[in-house]
């Protein structure tokens, strides 16, 4: 195939920021496109070509194939790259794309229906020899469902065939919930995917979210480049990523690079993607395939020196796959998302000041801008702080750094949530799985929040002072106290110090 000349980058915000930088350093031209919500966006500004698709609502822009496509006619694009959501697992939008002669930066659209529909996944998965988990993997009825559930034993998992982002899931813990929680899971999914059927799964306790970076190039080769624990998840959305996993031997993970390159082949695979696993007691068993670029891909990039986009736009070059290198170190990825660190609802407003951290190893990918509003309309993730570290302990040191570092306001974040998860001691030990942050939540509940208690002490404090008692605030219980002691030890340092 001839050098790819402009890509469409059919996304927004950080991702699409990503691929633009990428191709640009490659010499390709780029194309964005963009909602009425996202007119002033960064990746507007940096493409070399904008094209605006009208609406605000994902259906009404990044959605409608027809408006993205009839963009990359019209701009002369001959490829296109979806990032992840979106169109990144849409068979339709690949196919459109081949049949329009623009190269789709991903799987063919035959893997990406095959993988999407994740009971067939698991048929495939189990032909290619892929460790599952014990289950029913058809489509049932509740007579099956009861029996298979007693089969395997409970507690068991209820999933969304064509599923994804944590819907359509249910835990049940023994029979009286089954039926119930099975007709909760058809309802979500026919509301989320326009697809009522689910499968059942054994519940693995103490289950670790692992992952493996796979590439595919057209010549039928295969690759990975090794592993990503992605356990520290609330509602089933992942939070903080890190990799290696510690939890993985040598030889473990070789026998789960080698499945995932397997299922790659036998679903006739090109691109980047992720095969999941859930780990648990020196086991692992086929969770299911993302055919897109993750969003934690980064801290894959810093481990391996390897630039995933650009094997991304190699491969769909019709180039070979470059040899892995060797990979060092340990690097961890924390989603900096617009929500209330408690409840996990979204935050919206205007992005009113921020300060952003540096320094060796650290990494934000973002498309923040002083000014820029957060609206109700996409994913409510800000960016993504990524570090890098010469072993786990120095990642772990850095990252928290960092996180100090950054400050966003005009929004609340996940930032504390982050913060909280990488200082627990269970996080440190790298002995958790999936439940970890659940754990960490509920004991954070029952803990005073030294930062709310300052907070309010310092709030005493000047309204004291606007009162004209600049020597004295009233304490909460009426008792007269030093204003300089109503602050705390850390913040009378902090003002007293030269």
């Amino acid at each position: 195939m001839p050098p790819l000349r402009r890509i469409l980058v059919a996304n927004r915000g950080e991702i699409a920021l990503r691929v633009i930088r990428t191709a640009q350093e490659m010499g390709i031209e780029t194309v964005a496109v963009y909602s009425d919500a996202d007119r002033t966006a960064l990746h507007v500004r940096r493409a070399n070509v904008a094209v605006h698709l009208g609406g605000s609502k994902p259906s009404e822009s990044y959605l409608d194939i027809g408006k993205v496509l009839a963009a990359a006619k019209a701009t002369g694009c001959d490829a296109l790259h979806p990032g992840y959501g979106f169109l990144s697992e849409n068979e339709d939008a690949a196919q459109a794309c081949l049949d329009a002669g623009i190269e789709f930066l991903g799987p063919p659209p035959a893997a990406i229906a095959a993988m999407g529909d994740k009971v067939e996944a698991r048929r495939i998965a189990q032909k290619a020899g892929v460790p599952l988990v014990p289950g029913l993997q058809e489509d049932t009825d509740e007579a099956r469902l009861v029996a298979a559930a007693k089969q395997v034993g409970y507690p068991v998992m209820l999933k969304a065939a064509a599923g994804g982002g944590g819907k359509g899931i249910r835990i049940v813990r023994d029979e009286k919930g089954l039926l119930e929680a099975f007709h909760m899971a058809r309802a979500e999914a026919m509301g989320a995917f326009g697809d009522d059927r689910v499968y059942l799964e054994k519940f693995v306790t103490r289950p670790r979210h692992v992952e493996i970076q796979i590439m595919a190039d057209k010549h039928g080769n295969a690759v990975f480049y090794g592993e990503r624990e992605c356990s520290v998840q609330r509602r089933h959305q992942k939070l903080v990523e890190e990799s290696p996993c510690v939890a993985i031997t040598p030889a473990i993970r070789e026998q789960m690079g080698k499945a995932a390159c397997d299922l790659a082949r036998a679903v006739g695979y090109t691109g980047a993607g992720t095969v999941e696993f859930l780990f648990s007691e020196g086991k692992f068993y086929f969770l299911e395939m993302n055919t897109r670029l993750q969003v934690e891909h980064p801290i894959t990039e810093m481990r391996f020196g390897v630039d995933l986009v650009r094997e991304q736009i190699r491969v769909g070059q019709g180039e070979k796959l470059a040899p892995v290198a060797a990979p060092h170190g340990h690097a961890i990825e924390v989603r900096v998302n617009a929500e209330d660190p408690n409840t996990y609802f979204p935050s919206l407003g205007r992005i009113a000041r921020m300060s952003l951290p540096g320094g060796p190893g650290v990494r934000l990918d973002s498309a923040l801008y002083r000014g820029m509003e957060v609206t109700p309309f996409y994913d409510s993730m800000l960016g993504k702080l990524v570090v890098h570290g010469a072993d786990r302990a120095q990642a772990i040191e850095r990252c928290m750094r960092a996180l100090r570092e950054l400050r966003i306001v005009g929004v609340q974040t996940s930032l504390p949530v982050a913060l909280r998860t990488l200082q627990s001691a269970e996080f440190q030990s790298g002995d958790y799985d999936t439940g970890i942050l659940e754990r960490i939540d509920k004991k954070a509940a029952t803990v005073p929040n030294e930062l709310a208690m300052l907070a309010a002490a310092a709030a005493r404090f000047l309204v004291a002072e606007r009162a004209g008692a600049s020597t004295a605030a009233r304490s909460a219980t009426g008792d007269s106290v030093p204003a300089w002691a109503a602050l705390g030890r850390s913040e009378r340092l902090r003002r007293t110090a030269p």
